[in-house]
């Protein structure tokens, strides 16, 4: 009951987010947060079509499924590509076992110490906008219930994608996915500038953004380039107490 009570919660958080003007990678950023916590996995990672045929690193939990999902786009193999192609669930899959059909990837994963990993696709009737990663560390898979989570998860990521298209014409789509993706370049950016000039890692300094940006009502975005600009000092920015440091 106390799982179906947070289940309920957590879908009620991301469905508040879809609103006017809602913040786009932090939205993102929160559904892979919550897939982790609600499905048996580790870490999750997020892409999303740029609009130009081509896939971008737009969310993720830690800096090992960052980093694989970089790899993965930059070999143009893994499971993640494959499910953004054919618009399927690709679940459940054996890293060891799977060499022969994504060798690099495969090989790539179980080095940073991850054994199964799961793909779905950001997908609404026939159009897809994206695929959502998810990794486990423990030889384990999903059952079909915390796959029917996950799943339920990213198409809510799709509807409040697809939401905006229904707002605004192609043009100004694709410049909202384009301006996510600046902002993620913004805050990879500030990550490092922060951790450097307060001696912390880019995990809290990560934190410290987002929770900064909650508490004052500013876009994430905002206070990063604050931050990189130096018009936001890290004395200003307050601990990110009670939360974790996830490497985001």
């Amino acid at each position: 009951m106390a799982r179906e009570q947070r289940l309920a919660e957590v879908f009620v958080e991301l469905a508040d987010t879809l609103v006017e003007e809602f913040d786009v990678v932090d939205f993102l950023q929160t559904l892979t947060e919550r897939c982790v916590e609600l499905v048996d996995t580790d870490a999750a990672g997020l892409m999303l079509d740029d609009q130009r045929g081509n896939l971008q690193v737009v969310a993720y939990t830690d800096e090992s499924a960052r980093l694989l999902e970089l790899f993965e786009l930059q070999k143009e193999e893994g499971p993640c590509l494959d499910c953004f192609a054919n618009g399927q669930v690709i679940a459940n899959v054996d890293l060891a076992a799977s060499r022969s059909r994504w060798p690099v990837f495969c090989g790539a994963a179980l080095d940073v110490g991850f054994t199964f990993s799961h793909a779905l696709p950001l997908r609404l009737r026939r159009q897809v906008v994206g695929a959502l990663n998810l990794f486990t560390v423990e030889p384990r898979g999903l059952t079909e219930d915390h796959l029917a989570v996950a799943q339920g998860m990213a198409d809510v990521a799709t509807i409040g994608l697809l939401h905006e298209r229904a707002l605004r014409d192609q043009v100004v789509l694709a410049e909202q996915l384009q301006t996510a993706l600046h902002s993620r370049i913004v805050i990879e950016q500030a990550k490092g500038v922060l951790s450097a000039r307060a001696g912390i890692s880019v995990g809290e300094a990560f934190a410290r953004m987002r929770t900064h940006a909650r508490r004052t009502g500013a876009q994430l975005t905002g206070v990063a380039e604050a931050v990189v600009t130096g018009t936001l000092h890290h004395a200003g920015l307050q601990a990110a107490m009670g939360t974790r440091e996830d490497g985001a």
